[in-house]
């Protein structure tokens, strides 16, 4: 007597079980609904990136003008920003580590708590006009960087490998609502800076620092149970043994010790490369507008149309990664980068437009980077040592940011800024040939 739940298990035919071992897992949408667990760790970390988002934005919208006003010159304004980044670096790996540790909640916490901290000896160091503590503080600060960033981790943590791409673009869109409200309330804060007996331009790190808290109370008492601590619970269930990383049941097998996963070396390379690109062309955009007399309006307008296409598409990239699957989507990228830098380099450099358009095709391209290069990622590393790859990857993500803002400079100074944008679209396509050829490898 059969039915449809007593079916017969298909094994492998024996020369095909390596192939399936180290097969990507299959990530097409089975319409399965996420697990209450995932479901309140998706509400949890979207409410707590809401502040966190806010409390990154309104630091990082004043720190280059605080800079200016209490080392009393222009030519170090860009300082602040140099500090977040490596401050952003150190804190993703320190939290990464907490993490493997002691579970996602302690790690993201600690990195809120720093954040904040952080935000505090801005204030601090503005009131007392102290150089020293005001560079010492916004390394810290940079923690808040590292955190809002790492917690797209803990919303994959429990995800179906087919629903990753969708719990990812969650907590983007989250952090998107508070860094557009971030700016918004700079000039609503200054007094802020005032009441604690500090300068106008501080008040914003009032908000920041009081924003980061807010996170970190959240997450400390609503993330339960912690995400990465629960996934390893469930590998090491009877029914999750053996599985892979993700419910913990379809991922590919560990690497031979010493090997690199492919998984997460396409995963991060990605992300890197995206990163690099990214921001260089970013950074410079300001700077090229200027040098042809467009003003701040025309400028914040495209900076506004970059960060909103690296954002909102957010549910549509998810929906795209599961459904598609992950290498498809880093082709898209790559290419999509491409094509952000040849309409930036070929540009007039009268139309504000043809910029904006440019700058959303750049956004959009980082933001497929981003999503599919964290669930690949999410997907190859097994949950015993996730969270401290993850925290790995993005230290190199952050610093290959630093280095593509720095260098950015020095190109365009050197050959100009179609140079720049042409060859930055052409470095994003160095990842298309490998994600293309994992896209077309048989399966098991």
């Amino acid at each position: 007597m059969t039915s449809g739940a007593h079916r017969p298990v298909r094994r492998p035919a024996k020369g095909k079980l390596a192939v399936a071992a180290t097969t990507a897992p299959d990530v097409r949408d089975t319409g399965t609904a996420p697990s209450a667990p995932q479901r309140r760790t998706l509400v949890t970390v979207a409410a707590a990136q809401i502040p966190g988002g806010a409390g990154l934005a309104a630091g990082v919208t004043v720190g280059a003008l605080l800079a200016q006003d209490m080392l009393e010159t222009s030519s170090l304004s860009g300082l602040p920003a140099a500090l977040f980044t490596l401050g952003s670096a150190g804190a993703a790996f320190l939290v990464g580590r907490i993490s493997h540790r002691k579970g996602r909640r302690t790690g993201l916490v600690a990195g809120y708590a720093a954040g904040a901290a952080g935000g505090a000896g801005v204030v601090a160091a503005a009131a007392l006009d102290s150089i020293g503590l005001f560079f010492a503080a916004l390394l810290v600060y940079g923690a808040g960087t590292a955190t809002n960033l790492q917690a797209r981790y803990a919303a994959a943590d429990l995800a179906k490998p087919h629903r990753r791409g969708r719990a990812i673009s969650t907590v983007l869109v989250a952090t998107t609502l508070g860094a557009v409200a971030g700016p918004n309330l700079t000039e609503a804060t200054q007094p802020l800076g005032r009441v604690v007996g500090a300068p106008a331009l501080a008040g914003p790190f009032v908000l920041a620092a009081a924003a980061y808290g807010m996170a970190a109370l959240v997450l400390w008492g609503f993330l339960r149970p912690d995400p990465l601590l629960h996934a390893r619970n469930i590998a090491l269930t009877p029914a999750g043994a053996g599985a892979p990383a993700g419910e913990e049941a379809s991922g590919p097998a560990a690497p031979a010790r010493g090997r690199v996963n492919p998984g997460i070396a396409l995963g991060g390379a990605a992300m890197v490369l995206t990163q690099i690109v990214m921001l260089a062309i970013m950074t410079m955009t300001p700077i090229h507008m200027q040098a042809h007399g467009h003003g701040l309006g025309a400028t914040g307008l495209v900076i506004a149309v970059h960060i909103a296409f690296m954002y909102l598409p957010s549910p549509l990239t998810g929906v795209l990664v599961d459904r598609l699957g992950r290498e498809p989507v880093l082709v898209a990228s790559g290419t999509t980068l491409l094509a952000a830098g040849l309409v930036a380099a070929t540009a007039p450099v009268d139309s504000v437009a043809v910029l904006a358009i440019a700058l959303a095709l750049l956004g959009l391209g980082w933001n497929f980077g981003l999503l599919a290069g964290t669930a690949m990622v999410t997907d190859a590393a097994a949950p015993a040592t996730r969270a401290r790859t993850q925290g790995a990857v993005d230290v190199g993500v952050a610093l290959a940011g630093a280095g593509g803002g720095m260098l950015s400079g020095v190109v365009v100074a050197a050959a100009g800024f179609p140079a720049l944008a042409v060859g930055g679209g052409v470095l994003a396509l160095a990842i298309v040939p490998f994600a293309a050829r994992r896209t077309r490898r048989p399966a098991g």
